[in-house]
C-alpha cells in the first residue's frame, strides 16, 4: 500500500513539473508523451534497462557507451531540435537585420544557439528540475551541467514543433524569439553598430568566446599583466586566461598601444594554438 501511494505521488509530481514546463513554452501538449521523452536523459534508460552501476564514476553520465535503443531517450530529438531552431532562429535574424551580410548573420547566429545560450534557456524552463535522470547523472550534479542542460532545450523544442503539427515551425520561431532572440537584440544591434556595422562580428575576442562556448572550455578572462612607456606612448600587456575544473591557464599573452588592441592580439594568438587547448583538454578528460 505504501509503496503504490508512493508512486502515486511520484506521478503526482511530475504531472505537476510538466504543466509548469507547459507554462513557461505556453503551449498544452497534445501529445504528452513528446514531452515525456523529451525530458528523459539516457542515464535513466540506460539505468532502467541494466541498473544503477555499483560504481559510480564522475565520469559515468558522459560515457561514450552508455547507448539505448533510438527513441527511448531525448538524443533522437535533440537532432532534429539543433536542425529546426538553426533555421527559425536564422528566419528571424533575416527579418531584424537585413542590412547585414552572411557572414555577420552567421556570427549573430551562433551566438544566439551557442551551448552557453541553450543552457541559460534550459535554466529558464526549469529543466533541470524537469529532467527524467538515473540515480548516476543525478548523484554527479546532473541536473546543474550546462551540456546537459542544452541538450535537453533542444530536446523540449523539437517536441514542441512535432507536437504543433503543422503549426511546428510558427510556435517554434514564437518560443526561441521570447528565449533566445529578443534578450540579445539589443546587445547585437550595438555590436552590429561599432566599426560603421562591418566586421564588428569578426574580431578575434568574439570568436575566441565562440570557440569557448562551443566546446564548454570553461570561463574566458583578459588579464592585465603590465604597462610601460611614457604617457604618450603607452604599451599594454594582457593575458587571455581559460579558468575551468581544472585551474586556470594562460592561453597566451600579447602587448598593444591600448588595451582593446592588447585583448585582441591575445585572442588571436590563443586561436591560432587552439588545436593544442583542445587537445590538453581531452588528455585531462581521460
Amino acid at each position: 500500500m505504501t509503496t503504490t501511494r508512493t508512486k502515486h505521488s511520484a506521478e503526482s509530481d511530475r504531472a505537476a513539473v510538466r504543466r509548469e514546463l507547459e507554462g513557461r513554452l505556453g503551449r498544452r501538449f497534445l501529445r504528452p508523451e513528446l514531452l515525456e521523452l523529451a525530458l528523459t536523459h539516457r542515464s535513466h534508460t540506460y539505468e532502467a534497462r541494466n541498473g544503477v552501476p555499483a560504481v559510480i564514476l564522475p565520469a559515468h553520465p558522459e560515457q561514450r557507451d552508455q547507448r539505448n535503443a533510438p527513441g527511448t531517450d531525448n538524443e533522437q530529438l535533440e537532432f532534429l531540435g539543433d536542425a529546426v531552431l538553426g533555421m527559425v532562429v536564422t528566419e528571424a535574424l533575416f527579418r531584424e537585420f537585413p542590412q547585414c551580410s552572411e557572414g555577420e548573420l552567421t556570427r549573430l547566429r551562433s551566438n544566439l544557439v551557442s551551448r552557453k545560450r541553450m543552457a541559460e534557456m534550459g535554466i529558464e524552463l526549469g529543466l533541470g528540475e524537469a529532467l527524467l535522470m538515473g540515480k548516476s547523472a543525478e548523484q554527479n550534479g546532473g541536473r546543474r551541467k550546462p551540456a546537459l542542460l542544452a541538450n535537453a532545450a533542444e530536446a523540449v523544442l523539437a517536441a514542441v514543433y512535432l507536437d504543433a503539427g503543422k503549426d511546428g515551425l510558427a510556435r517554434l520561431q514564437a518560443i526561441a524569439e521570447r528565449y533566445l532572440v529578443k534578450p540579445e537584440l539589443e546587445a547585437m544591434h550595438a555590436a552590429l553598430a561599432e566599426d560603421a556595422g562591418r566586421g564588428a562580428m569578426r574580431d578575434h575576442k568574439t570568436l575566441l568566446q565562440e570557440r569557448v562556448q562551443a566546446e564548454g572550455a570553461g570561463k574566458l578572462r583578459y588579464i592585465d599583466t603590465a604597462q610601460s612607456g611614457p604617457a604618450h606612448q603607452r604599451v599594454f600587456a594582457v593575458e587571455a586566461r581559460l579558468e575551468n575544473e581544472a585551474g586556470e591557464r594562460v592561453l597566451a599573452a600579447a602587448e598593444g598601444s591600448s588595451k582593446k588592441e592588447a585583448q585582441q592580439r591575445a585572442a588571436e594568438l590563443a586561436l591560432m594554438s587552439w588545436s593544442e587547448v583542445s587537445q590538453s583538454k581531452t588528455r585531462g578528460e581521460r
